[in-house]
C-alpha cells in the first residue's frame, strides 16, 4: 500500500530524513537508498508517495519511495531554485576575474611560481572529491567531510570546487556551506595578493 507525505526534515550530508504522512502519525524515518530513479536531490516540503516496512528493530522506514513531479507545499519557494542556479552561473565568472589577479600579480610582482600548478593541481583535487562526495550521497556510504573540501578551497582548490558546484549541481545551494566557502576563496585570494606584492619580500627578508 502506497503512502502521500511531505519531507519534513532532510540531512543532506548523512543522506536521510523524515516524511510526514498526508494522513497524519508518526514522521517516517527514510534513507537516501530508499528513493526510485532519484535525479534530484530530495528537499525539504517536497511531496512522496513510498511504501512503509517494519525493520528489524520493530521501527517503521519508508521503502520504493518517489518523488513528487508537482509543486512543492509551499509554491512562493519554487523559484528560489531557479534563480540560485542563475546567481551559482555568474559566480563562474569569477575565475576568469581571478585569473586577471594572477597576471597582474605575475606582472607587477614576484609570486612563486609553484602557485599557478598548485592552484590547477588542488582544484582537479577538489572537483575529483566534490564527484565523489555526490556519488557517495547517493548511496548513502561515506562521504567527505565538508571541512576536507573547504580546506581544499582555501588551499588553491576553489575554482575546481566552483566549476563542481556547478556541474555537479553539488553543495550548490546549502547556505551555510557556501557561507564558509566565499570566505576560504576570500581567504585564499587575500593570500596569493599578499605574495605578489612588496610586502611578502619585505616579510622574507626577515
Amino acid at each position: 500500500m502506497r503512502f502521500d507525505g511531505i519531507i519534513k526534515s532532510w540531512n543532506d550530508d548523512r543522506g536521510f530524513g523524515f516524511i510526514e504522512p498526508t494522513q497524519g502519525g508518526q514522521e517516517i524515518f527514510v534513507h537516501i537508498k530508499a528513493f526510485n530513479g532519484l535525479r534530484e536531490r530530495p528537499q525539504i516540503n517536497q511531496r512522496v508517495s513510498f511504501q512503509v516496512e517494519m525493520t528489524p528493530q520493530g521501527k517503521k522506514r519508508a521503502i520504493m519511495v518517489e518523488l513528487a513531479r508537482a509543486a512543492r507545499l509551499t509554491p512562493e519557494r519554487a523559484p528560489k531554485p531557479k534563480h540560485s542556479a542563475q546567481w551559482g552561473t555568474a559566480t563562474l565568472f569569477v575565475i576568469p576575474a581571478f585569473s586577471l589577479v594572477l597576471l597582474a600579480g605575475y606582472t607587477l610582482g614576484q609570486p612563486p611560481r609553484i602557485l599557478l600548478w598548485t592552484y590547477l593541481g588542488v582544484s582537479l583535487l577538489t572537483f575529483v572529491l566534490y564527484a565523489s562526495d555526490k556519488a557517495a550521497a547517493q548511496r548513502g556510504t561515506w562521504r567527505v567531510s565538508e571541512s576536507t573540501l573547504h580546506l581544499l578551497a582555501m588551499a588553491g582548490g576553489w575554482p575546481g570546487a566552483l566549476v563542481a558546484q556547478q556541474i555537479l549541481r553539488h553543495k550548490s545551494s546549502k547556505q551555510e556551506f557556501r557561507t564558509t566557502f566565499w570566505g576560504t576563496v576570500l581567504i585564499n585570494v587575500a593570500g596569493f595578493i599578499l605574495l605578489a606584492s612588496p610586502y611578502a619580500k619585505h616579510f622574507t627578508d626577515y
